[in-house]
């Protein structure tokens, strides 16, 4: 073989190196837009959106406001002759309101977290 023969053959190759990445991204392309259009009629399908007169609002009221209480535990009771407590004999709830509503706050010199390196003294 001559060298001709290389290089019309390395380039025959690069023109359909060039020809094949055309057509793929052709193909890439067309698939792109197929669903974009799929995706369109899809949303022609589709309940349409609320208005704004729709749209949830605000209270009269104005918006609603957190509240915070103390809360403090309720008491499993205990069962009578060792038999097992059924659901419905249980109080609604796992708390209740603390009569004292104080929120107590960390005092400086007091145990912090586990580790902190604090005294533990209270």
């Amino acid at each position: 073989m001559s060298t001709a023969t290389f290089v019309v053959a390395a380039t025959s190759s690069d023109v359909l190196n060039v020809i094949a990445a055309f057509v793929g991204g052709l193909i890439i392309a067309g698939a792109l837009v197929w669903a974009v259009r799929l995706g369109m009629s899809q949303m022609d399908h589709e309940s349409r959106r609320p208005t704004p007169d729709e749209q949830p609002h605000l209270p009269d009221g104005g918006p609603v406001r957190e509240s915070r209480e103390m809360r403090e535990p309720d008491e499993v009771p205990h069962a009578h002759d060792g038999e097992r407590l059924m659901p419905y004999e249980l109080h609604p709830s796992g708390t209740r309101t603390g009569k004292d509503q104080h929120r107590r706050r960390w005092l400086p010199g007091s145990s912090g977290s586990f580790g902190s390196g604090g005294t533990g003294g209270v």
